[in-house]
Order: C-alpha cells, then structure tokens, then sequence
C-alpha cells in the first residue's frame, strides 16, 4: 500500500442524480481522514451520508473532483482500492444457515485463501471477537451484537486498511450496541481506519477522534467531538422549574450570565442557557434563584451534546427561542 498520511482524501466531489433536487447527491463534497483513526459522517436524511460511501468504495462513479482511499484513486484504480478496504452495511451479510465459523471459512476461501489457511483465520477471528462457543452454532441462534460481531470478523479475514461501516447498531438494543463499539475499537487499534455513518448522535461522539457534518452534499463543520461541542459556546446551564409561572423570571436571571442564545424546552420545564464563566454562572444564577423564592427541580453545568451541535449546523434556519405557555 501506498504510504500516506490520510486513508481516505476527497477533494471536489460532486455527484448529482438525473431526478434529484439541487441539494441531492453530493456537492463539492471534502473530506480528510488520518490513516489509523476514525471518521464519523453525520448528516440528516438525504444529506449525502450514502452517495459519499458509495463513491469512497467504487461502488458509484463520481460526477467530478477526486477521491484517494488507502493511497489509491477510486475512478482510475479501483480494483486497488477494494483490495484495501472493507464495507459493513447496515444488515449482516452472512447466512444464516451455516455456523459462525463456516461463515468465516467461507468468506476465507472467496478471498482465495487454501482451506487450512481460511480454517486456521477463522479461529482467530472468533477467538478475537470472543466468538469461541458461537462459532459452532448456526447464525441463526445469535442476538443482533453477535451477529454484527461476526460480520466485522468476515471484513478481516484480510484485513483492510481502511473500513467503510454504515449504520453499525440501527436496530440493536444498548448492550448489543456496545459489543460492536468494543469490536470497532479493536480495530482500530489493530490499525485499520474507519469512516462511519450512524444516526445515534452518541455512538459518533463515544467512537470518532473526527467528525464531519454534511448537509445538501457538503460538509457544513468538521472537528473533534470536543471542538465541536466548544464551538457551540463552551459550557450550558440547565435549569429545570417545577412549573410554568416561574418561567419569565428565571429567563431573566439566566440572561444575565449568558454568553448566547437561551434555549428553551416547554416539554421539560427547562431553560439552557450558554455560559462562559462557568462555575461562577452557576452561582452567581443559584442565588438569584434563591432571593427570588425560586426553587428549581434541577440545575446543572455541563457540556453541550453533539445532538445539539447536530440540530444547530443542520437546521435549515436558526430556530427562536421558545417560551413558557
């Protein structure tokens, strides 16, 4: 493989679908990921996420720009990019009917390894993903985590410099969802370099060292999970009211320490607010609180989640701040 900085280059990138609208497809789509870490690509539904996936693993001819994976041009070189990579769909590509083990064996043999060779990286494999005793059961027989297990464990049969995964835990409860997390660290650990899409905004901020955020076919904000979430104004305090009455006045004492735009939340009686001084905005509103015979349920300093930076980048226009009714 070629040496290189990046896994995954892509400068320009535009893909437009003969009945798509304007903002469909991909629309000078950059993108730069550092050999050995992992990417996560939000966006909302339609923003590219796919097209952008497709293109990387030659499964789709771009319109324009350019595109490397693993040292390697996607339009001109392909077959040396799918020798370098692997692609984790959202369903498990493996059958059923066979055990954990011939599955892997089979996918061993498909890569023309000799039989012994394919049956000996089988092993390993499940020994690695903790699939010892499952590997004798049919596929059939396994939880959702197990069998996504098993499909990253057939992407390594010949293990890729880079990973393309898509949709790692859609419909897998919070245990299984964790079994596949601890897998993808793993690899990358091992080396290989992964681009994600997910739509659980915390899976990108618990895996990525990388985030970049597309809508209409671009990427609108990158960074690290931390930058992006300090971009959104540092620290928030959230102040959660029994009821409505005392709403009007405790927007008041927040805007006093605020560094941005109150958010408001009529569903949970809460007001956030951004805050710069931290720990002395904290006070300085609980004892405003307290002179005013407010006694808030709950009032806490944290860091913004990537689910508001999310909703805050990709909306299509800044949304006012709500009030108490």
């Amino acid at each position: 493989m070629k040496a290189t900085e990046f896994a995954i280059v892509a400068q320009g990138v535009r893909k437009h679908y003969a009945r798509g609208t304007a903002d469909a497809g991909l629309n000078g789509f950059d993108l730069e990921v550092r050999s050995g870490s992992v990417c996560g690509l939000l966006g909302p539904n339609g923003a590219g996420k796919t097209t952008a996936i497709r293109i990387l693993s030659t499964l789709l001819a771009l319109d324009a720009g350019q595109a490397h994976v693993a040292g390697y041009d996607v339009a001109t070189q392909g077959r040396r990019v799918r020798e370098r990579i692997g692609l984790v769909g959202q369903y498990a590509a493996v059958d059923e009917i066979l055990t954990g083990r011939q599955n892997l064996v089979l996918f061993g043999r498909l890569h023309h390894l000799a039989a012994a060779s394919a049956r000996k990286r089988a092993d390993e494999l499940l020994e690695r993903f903790a699939l010892n005793e499952a590997g004798r059961r049919p596929v059939s027989t396994y939880s959702g985590g197990m069998r996504r297990r098993l499909d990253l464990a057939a992407t390594l049969i010949v293990p890729p410099a880079v990973l393309f995964v898509d949709e790692p835990t859609t419909g897998l409860d919070p245990a299984a969802r964790q079994e596949v997390w601890s897998a993808l660290r793993e690899l990358v650990g091992a080396g290989t370099t992964v681009l994600l899409t997910t739509q659980y905004l915390e899976e990108a901020d618990q895996l990525a060292d990388h985030i970049a955020m597309l809508k209409a076919g671009r990427v609108i904000a990158e960074g690290t999970p931390d930058a992006l979430k300090a971009a959104m104004g540092g620290n928030w305090l959230d102040i959660v009211l029994s009821n409505r009455t005392d709403a009007e006045t405790t927007k008041g004492i927040a805007a006093r320490v605020a560094s941005g735009e109150l958010h408001i939340d009529n569903s949970a009686h809460r007001v956030s607010v951004p805050v710069a001084a931290h720990t002395s905005a904290l006070i300085e509103v609980a004892s405003a609180l307290h002179e005013a015979g407010i006694a808030p349920v709950d009032i806490t300093l944290r860091r913004p989640t990537l689910d508001e930076v999310f909703l805050h980048l990709t909306a299509d226009s800044p949304t006012p701040a709500e009030v108490f009714v």
